[in-house]
């Protein structure tokens, strides 16, 4: 596929001084650090009674809430996906999962004080869409009744859905139940990149929903596309820019596609010999940039983009950005609740993450038990780095006399080995010091995840066996 010289010429234009040499060099493998400790140092001794606990601790400071639901089933499975889900046709598997989903708001109610306003909502999957409306009607009633939902008009209620498994009936349902922000996922419009992958979505499905989640009034819609996908190059990627511009999305999220077959089985689908080679690839992430750049959206960070005036650049100029699961989020301060197979909390100063096997998932629960499968309670020292990591991904700088205050630390001397692992990207030009201030750079803003590891206390030794890579 082709695109006009005009969108080509407009690739080309960086924003930046592009050092390819120095990029790939840097691209290594590492967390994308949606929490730190990241969840490969989650562990099993970290029971219910410590989720309890930390349910409880979190009653104190009073935060207001977000909640997680994951819904894992899809009826068809595209073959990138690396998401805990479950393919099936069967809509009827819905109803037992909903009635588990509800007991275990049973049984963590109890143990939080649900007068906190619930100021994010998050259905991720898998494909929430799966349900069908009147089970997402139930699902919301149950949420509402168990934990009071808000009608805030600040509130964030957001949703993934798949445009096959959605209409604009869909929309204005979701609507009507409180939900003021959408994520459409897209991957790539063009066809034979779709035949790979096993997602044949024609664009009018898209532009479908996108032109009726306007007309509704919803807050901010997100678009994810995927780079690195098998038959992409720089030109066939420009032209699925140029489509996606024109929809003027809020937000895009632009991942890059980690192949890891030996861990995801529905990867081996995908030959290697197709996917685009390290240049190329390189060369649709800058024609990327530059082109949404140019378009007038802001790269948050690492995949992220929105539009000046959308709530994720806001947060970012007013420094209240944060990261969660689901990536960079404009709601800070909330302890997050997860519920569902796979779900991870983070309450106070744990992470807990729930069984990621169904049968597992629902066999605690119909013992009236959590069903906490793994978890963490962070350190003096491991609340210290998650800070200065969020903060550095977040703002794509670091204050070390914030981070002084903050602690009641000497931050330069007790970050000492994290600022020594800096020194070689700082001769690098990935960052620069203002006084007590590092500063990303604009190329060390794509190797931000590389920057953060420095104050990684917890990074394996061999990163490329647990971790995609960076670029």
């Amino acid at each position: 596929m082709s695109v006009p010289a005009m969108s080509l010429h407009r690739a080309m234009a960086d924003p930046f001084a592009w050092d390819e040499a120095l990029l790939r060099r840097y691209d290594t493998s590492g967390p994308r650090y949606t929490s730190y400790p990241t969840a490969n140092s989650f562990n099993e001794a970290f029971g219910e009674p410590d989720y309890q606990a930390a349910l409880a601790r979190s009653n104190a400071d009073g935060r207001p809430l977000s909640l997680y639901v994951h819904i894992p089933f899809c009826r068809k499975a595209c073959h990138y996906c690396a998401c805990h889900k479950i393919t099936t046709k069967a809509s009827k598997v819905a109803e037992p999962y909903i009635s588990r989903l509800d007991r275990e708001m049973v049984l963590v109610k109890p143990h939080l004080d649900t007068r906190r306003e619930v100021a994010q909502l998050h259905w991720g999957g898998g494909t929430p869409t799966f349900l069908s409306l009147d089970q997402m009607s139930d699902l919301i009633d149950r949420l509402d009744a168990r934990f009071g939902l808000s009608s805030a008009r600040d509130r964030d209620y957001a949703i993934e859905i798949d445009p096959r498994e959605a209409d604009v009936f869909t929309l204005r349902h979701l609507q009507a139940l409180g939900f003021n922000r959408l994520s459409l996922g897209v991957q790539d419009l063009d066809p034979k990149v779709q035949r790979a992958i096993n997602r044949l979505q024609p664009r009018i499905l898209t532009e479908a929903l996108i032109d009726e989640a306007d007309r509704l009034g919803f807050r901010s819609l997100n678009l994810d596309l995927i780079y690195g996908l098998p038959f992409q190059n720089r030109d066939s990627f420009a032209a699925t820019l140029e489509q996606v511009i024109a929809m003027a999305p809020a937000r895009l999220s632009v991942f890059n596609y980690a192949h890891m077959p030996e861990r995801f089985a529905a990867q081996h689908h995908i030959r290697t010999e197709d996917l685009p080679g390290p240049e190329e690839k390189l060369a649709i992430l800058r024609t990327t940039i530059a082109m949404l750049t140019e378009a007038g959206y802001v790269h948050i960070g690492m995949d992220h983009f929105a539009r000046s005036d959308d709530s994720l650049a806001i947060a970012q100029r007013e420094g209240t950005l944060q990261r969660n699961f689901q990536g960079y989020s404009s709601h800070a301060q909330c302890d997050l609740v997860g519920l569902g197979v796979s779900a991870i909390s983070c309450i106070d100063d744990v992470y807990v993450q729930n069984h990621s096997n169904l049968a597992a998932y629902e066999n605690a629960l119909d013992a009236s038990r959590l069903p906490t499968a793994r978890g963490i309670r962070l350190s003096f020292d491991d609340r210290v780095r998650r800070h200065a990591i969020e903060r550095l991904m977040c703002d794509m700088e670091l204050d070390l006399d914030e981070l002084s205050e903050t602690f009641s630390i000497d931050a330069p001397r007790y970050l000492a080995d994290a600022l020594l692992r800096l020194e070689i990207p700082r001769r690098d030009g990935l960052v620069v010091s203002e006084g007590n201030r590092l500063i990303a750079t604009p190329i060390g803003r794509l190797l931000i995840r590389h920057l953060a590891m420095a104050f990684d206390a917890r990074l394996p030794s061999q990163p490329e066996a647990q971790f995609s890579r960076i670029l």
